[in-house]
């Protein structure tokens, strides 16, 4: 008995199904727009290479789901942030497609990223005397790629490390060096200075590294022409029907539709106090209607936005709670919208972007914060 219990305590709430019946809310995820929206970044690479980011599980979605549906349409290299979500994607999609690390291997995991057939991504000397270690360990090279900082501060090897490993060949001892790599901080703004003079400084470093096919755009990269897309881009957000040219027509396909049920429906008076601390008050006699959703399925608390049902927007009133939010329904006929209706918080009334507009942030934090509390409902696969 205490075996059993010890089972389901080890379980976390992630690994339990949720039923569309028990459920508050249904995120649809609709891989055929997954796999048409790498198909469209396909075309437009031409002969380049496209690999599929499917860190943070991905972008909310589904990691092994998302890369089950980009393997079937050709992609064959896959970057995630972790080496626990690499681990965890090798499991699900098996032998075969490269996996690299992002954030690189932390001292100690090295192991198990060789056991599971991982690619280091290697943004340190540190990393590279351990990648090359874990080489003669294993009495084989091992796969990396060398990640260079060409001028976003953030990840990569910082220009006086390449410079000394310059006049060193024996550095790379053990290592199948598969591509030299960097990241833009700025491609989602075409006109920003910063996009020609990191891919100036991404040359000249690269030149000073064994020499290997190269890898510079993300999703907004892809659509800053050619001379950024070397031999392989790493799209993440446009996979996922987030605009990779923020101002401009969304290139890509939605991908996720986010409905919510509702949960009670009730008429309040003129001066009725709304939501925790009555920030809002009604100003005549008002239809509501709350919702099972709020803060803790990971729609931001400081968002402002609306819900739709059948076309009709469906203000918030007062406060995101952890597990509610209130509708003003009043432009509804009354009756219309019943317990356990569904409305819409993503989809056709309101894209991601959309939301994230509202919300002060960029679509990649909407789709990332979506919880596990959702009926998950896979679609086009």
């Amino acid at each position: 008995m205490n075996d059993t219990v010890n089972r389901v305590a080890a379980k976390t709430v992630t690994d339990w199904p949720v039923s569309e019946a028990a459920a508050g809310a249904i995120l649809t995820i609709d891989l055929g727009a997954v796999r048409e929206n790498y198909r469209r970044l396909k075309a437009r690479l031409g002969d380049v290479r496209c690999a599929g980011v499917v860190k943070a599980n991905g972008y909310g979605l589904g990691a092994s789901q998302v890369a089950s549906a980009l393997t079937s349409e050709g992609c064959d290299t896959f970057f995630v942030a972790l080496p626990a979500e690499g681990i965890k994607l090798r499991k699900a999609i098996g032998a075969g497609p490269d996996i690299y690390v992002l954030n690189g291997l932390p001292p100690g995991s090295e192991p198990e990223a060789v056991a599971a057939d991982l690619c280091a991504v290697i943004n340190s000397g540190a990393q590279l005397k351990a990648w090359s270690s874990a080489a003669r360990a294993a009495g084989r090279k091992l796969p990396a790629a060398v990640q260079v900082d060409s001028g976003m501060s953030r990840l990569g090897m910082a220009p006086a490390e390449v410079e000394a490993l310059a006049g060193d060949p024996s550095a790379f001892d053990g290592i199948d060096v598969r591509y030299v790599m960097s990241h833009l901080a700025c491609a989602d703004e075409p006109r920003h200075p910063a996009n020609e003079q990191q891919r100036q400084a991404f040359e000249r470093l690269r030149a000073m590294l064994p020499e290997s096919p190269a890898s510079l755009a993300n999703s907004s990269a892809i659509f800053l022409g050619p001379s950024y897309h070397y031999d392989l881009a790493r799209p993440g957000a446009a996979v996922y029907g987030i605009n990779p040219t923020p101002g401009e027509p969304n290139p890509m396909l939605p991908v996720v539709r986010l409905q919510a049920k509702v949960a009670q429906t009730r008429r309040v008076e003129k001066g009725a106090g709304i939501g925790y601390g009555h920030t809002y008050h009604a100003e005549g006699p008002l239809s509501l209607a709350t919702i099972s959703f709020g803060y803790a399925d990971g729609w931001l608390r400081r968002s402002a936005s609306a819900a739709w049902f059948e076309g009709v927007r469906l203000p918030f009133l007062g406060r995101v709670s952890m597990d509610s939010i209130i509708l003003d329904i009043s432009a509804l006929p009354p009756g219309r919208l019943r317990e356990g209706d569904l409305v819409e918080l993503l989809g056709p009334s309101q894209s991601v972007d959309d939301a994230a507009g509202h919300a002060g942030t960029i679509g990649y934090e909407i789709l990332a914060s979506l919880g596990p509390r959702f009926h998950r409902r896979y679609v086009g696969g």
